[in-house]
């Protein structure tokens, strides 16, 4: 089961620091983001997140994200 919905006000670190945003999407079997392929599971799923900020969109898994308010 995830941990996160889609919705969810999460927050990561990113290489400009700590980042805001809300979840878009959540994969739970492998998939292609951003000429990458990404791997994901029922148990070990990832999450498309849209910054708060820039409307910039990254997947990260579940142990990355820290669920805010």
């Amino acid at each position: 089961m995830a941990k996160f919905s889609i919705g969810d006000h999460v927050s990561w670190n990113s290489e400009a620091g700590r980042v805001s945003g809300r979840i878009i999407r959540v994969h739970r079997a492998d998939f292609e983001f951003k000429g990458y392929r990404h791997r994901a599971s029922e148990g070990d799923p990832q999450y498309e997140i849209r910054s708060d900020r820039t409307d910039h969109i990254a997947a990260h898994k579940e142990g990355a994200l820290t669920r805010l308010g």
